[in-house]
């Protein structure tokens, strides 16, 4: 009987050390987790903003999933996007190889533009479908970012909000750089994150050098350039963002509308 209670408290004993070591290795990895966890953010918080900027500058606000997912993942909580356009989409092949210019005259001035149908037949496509029907005429451009490396004033939406028809999407990415720059006078196309077939009707003018990291879905069909006329964004952009906007993204001071968008 003594030989099988010291069996016991041994068998005991060797049961308190093995849970012991294995909530002890449970802390340390729970501490290497949160360790690393402080290590990244803070080498990751300039990413994690870029891609913040990057999905609420060339869309609709980002929702909190959307937002919460740029901070963890970087990456949408959406499923991937079926790779298909609306019916009221014009083909590429009405654009394909040719070069559209024209005007866009904004309260504040007039633009210059030049749209590539080469290097891109399918937005080329649907800007000069747009503009043929003057869809364009009384949208704002509703949206300025200011900040050192991202300087574009964002087109294209029917009400200052900047929302836009969910039933008219389109695709896919055209032109994207490669490096992820956007040289001054860049003319693109805004999107909905991580979505290559997530175009709209809305459109980004960049007025300085810009570098935009790309999503998953990559980077943003650059469509054409502004041949003449840069300054008046310029100007738009020096006379900042309206009062409790954040501070270098948000609504224009004044209201930006487009009087008229025309291509030939």
């Amino acid at each position: 009987m003594a030989t099988r209670s010291r069996d016991d408290r041994e068998a005991k004993r060797r049961i308190r050390q093995m849970e012991a070591k294995r909530a002890l290795r449970q802390e340390q990895g729970k501490r290497r987790k949160r360790d690393n966890t402080i290590a990244v953010s803070a080498a990751g918080v300039a990413v994690v903003l870029a891609v913040v900027l990057q999905l609420t500058a060339f869309s609709s606000n980002p929702t909190e999933a959307e937002f919460a997912a740029a901070e963890a993942g970087l990456s949408s909580p959406s499923a991937s996007p079926a790779a298909s356009n609306s019916a009221d989409i014009p083909g590429p092949e009405t654009a394909a190889g040719k070069t559209f210019t024209g005007e866009l005259a904004l309260n504040s001035g007039v633009l210059g533009i030049e749209l590539n149908g080469t290097a891109a037949p399918q937005a080329a496509a649907v800007f000069k479908s747009l503009t043929d029907a003057s869809y364009y005429n009384g949208a704002f451009c509703h949206r300025l970012t200011t900040s050192e490396t991202f300087g574009l004033l964002q087109c294209g939406a029917k009400s200052e909000d900047g929302a836009d028809d969910a039933n008219y999407r389109w695709g896919p990415l055209e032109n994207t750089p490669a490096d992820n720059n956007y040289p001054a006078g860049t003319i693109a196309v805004a999107r909905t994150g991580n979505n290559a077939f997530g175009n709209g009707h809305q459109f980004f003018i960049v007025y300085k050098d810009t570098t935009i990291p790309a999503d998953t879905a990559g980077g943003y069909t650059v469509v054409g350039k502004v041949t003449s006329g840069l300054d008046v964004v310029a100007k738009i952009a020096a006379a900042g963002l309206k009062p409790g906007e954040n501070a270098s993204d948000g609504a224009p001071v004044a209201p930006v509308t487009i009087d008229s968008f025309s291509l030939k």
